[in-house]
């Protein structure tokens, strides 16, 4: 079993950052692909960065360039650098842990998620 917490979400003005942390607990991550994905209301939730064990990662279209997704194994944590943060990036974000060690964009490639951690970007 592992457990993600997630942290560092808020409220942010448009043009601005925001770093989400995920914290994993129960067992080590280091050779687990990790994932994080976004549900805003009254959307299904979309796949939105992924690390891979050796730090592949793998971007959805519209955060390219402006969020970046890393992983420090000694703190079995996963990070979410969001920049230049627009009012369609306004949902709740959840971390999640792969079945594989790749970074993979499926929901059901996750086994395990954390409870969301909530980001505004007032329009």
């Amino acid at each position: 079993q592992v457990q993600l917490v997630e942290s560092g979400g808020g409220s942010v003005q448009a043009g601005g950052s925001l770093r989400l942390s995920c914290a994993a607990s129960g067992r080590s991550i280091s050779i687990s692909g990790m994932g994080w994905f976004r549900q805003a209301p009254g959307k299904e939730r979309e796949f939105v960065a992924a690390v891979s064990w050796n730090e592949n990662t793998y971007y959805t279209d519209s955060v390219k360039g402006r969020f970046t997704i890393s992983r420090d194994n000694s703190q079995n944590t996963v990070y979410l650098q969001m920049n230049s943060l627009k009012p369609e990036d306004t949902a709740v974000y959840y971390c999640a842990v792969a079945r594989s060690s790749g970074a993979v964009a499926g929901s059901n490639e996750y086994d395990y998620w954390g409870q969301g951690t909530q980001v505004t970007v007032p329009s």
